[in-house]
Parts: C-alpha cells; structure tokens; sequence
C-alpha cells in the first residue's frame, strides 16, 4: 500500500485506511497550521514525528482514553495528596509546560516536541483550542500536561514529572478538572502502562470516533 502524501492543500484519507504495520500511519506531508491540526484532532488523527522527518499522521486501530470518574488512585497517591497538598493550575503558563515535556527523555516516544511542534501547539493554545496543566507543592513546579480541547474531550499530548508523583497529581488535577466542567473523556493516543494503572484503557478507533463527533 502507497502512504498518501499531503500537500498544503490536500484533506485526510479516511482513518479506516490506516496502515495496520506500523499500527494507524495514515499519511505524511502537510503543514501543523491550526486548521489543519483542528480538523486532525476532531478525526482522531494526530502528528508524531521526529525533528528533520516529514510530518507523520497517525490513527491507531485502539485509543488508549481515560474517563475521569474511572481515574484509579492508589492508597499511596490519596495518602501523598493529603501529605503534599498539590495546587493545580489551569492554563496559566503553557510555554512552561510544554517546554518541560520538550526537555523530558522518553524511551517509548524520545524528544518529538521539537521547535516546529512547539510553535504549532502554542498558536494552538492562543487560538483557544489547547490546555495545559501546572502542579505545584510547596511553590515548586511539579508536574504538568498540555494538549488539545475538541468539544467536550481532552487530547492528551505530553506530561512531565519534575518531583516524586509529578505526573501523576497533574493526572488527578486534570480529572477533577473534568469532573467539574463535563468533559467526559482523555485522549491518552498510544498504550502506555503508567497511564494504564491509573484507569485508562483501550477502545476501537470507531468507538473513539463515534465520541468525537457526539
């Protein structure tokens, strides 16, 4: 199968076209202009690439997503919110937050949130259609998430950890968030374990599609 190749003009495939090996590589090329990235997003597509590589746009077969009422907090992480008293806040500073993710070595993604990424989600988040979270305890930066809004779901893009538990209070920080305003879903893209033993699982690309557009 030929992978689609995007110009500045061109609209997405139809995700059901998705290549299976790598899972959910769908095309390439194109810019990371906010319209283009907003129409991605409400496909349940999204960006992943690294600095120098054309733009890659991925669908996977399974999303991993979290519902915030489904957020499982260990008897240890209820024992240290009471302890440390975490202070969350939303979208005060997105530059910090995203540039924190940027700095983080990965081994499952490594250092994708290079400077064209970086000025796309930023223009992303002064348009009005990004989030980000800051943990502090003590005063101290903690942890952090950012990502992209799309109706009433969160597109989870990045998070980091600066201190013990870091990402995972911003977890917790960021589900009561969406408790409060009825946002009923966490994008949280690909598998991860971490993210697994805190309540997120996977579900069918339709399924997930079907969210998106209710």
């Amino acid at each position: 199968m030929i992978l689609p190749c995007l110009d500045n003009q061109s609209t997405f495939p139809g995700t059901d076209h998705a290549l299976t090996d790598p899972d959910g590589l769908l095309c390439y090329g194109g810019d990371l202009n906010i319209n283009r990235l907003l129409a991605a997003y409400r496909l349940g597509i999204f960006p992943w690439y690294s600095a120098g590589e054309p733009i890659m746009w991925w669908c996977p077969s399974e999303r991993m997503v979290l519902f915030p009422q489904q957020l499982h907090v260990s008897k240890s992480l209820k024992k240290s919110i009471q302890k440390l008293n975490p202070q969350f806040y939303f979208n005060r500073n997105f530059k910090t937050v995203i540039h924190y993710c940027a700095r983080i070595q990965r081994k499952d993604r490594g250092t994708w949130i290079h400077p064209e990424m970086i000025t796309a989600y930023t223009e992303l988040f002064n348009s009005g259609h990004g989030f980000c979270l800051e943990v502090e305890i003590d005063g101290i930066l903690a942890g952090g998430i950012y990502g992209v809004m799309v109706n009433d779901i969160l597109c989870g893009e990045s998070m980091f950890s600066t201190l013990t538990n870091g990402s995972k209070f911003a977890m917790y920080g960021l589900c009561q968030h969406m408790l409060k305003n009825n946002i009923k879903l966490l994008d949280c893209q690909i598998h991860n374990p971490h993210l697994e033993s805190m309540g997120a699982r996977l579900i069918p690309r339709q399924e997930f599609k079907s969210m998106l557009s209710n």
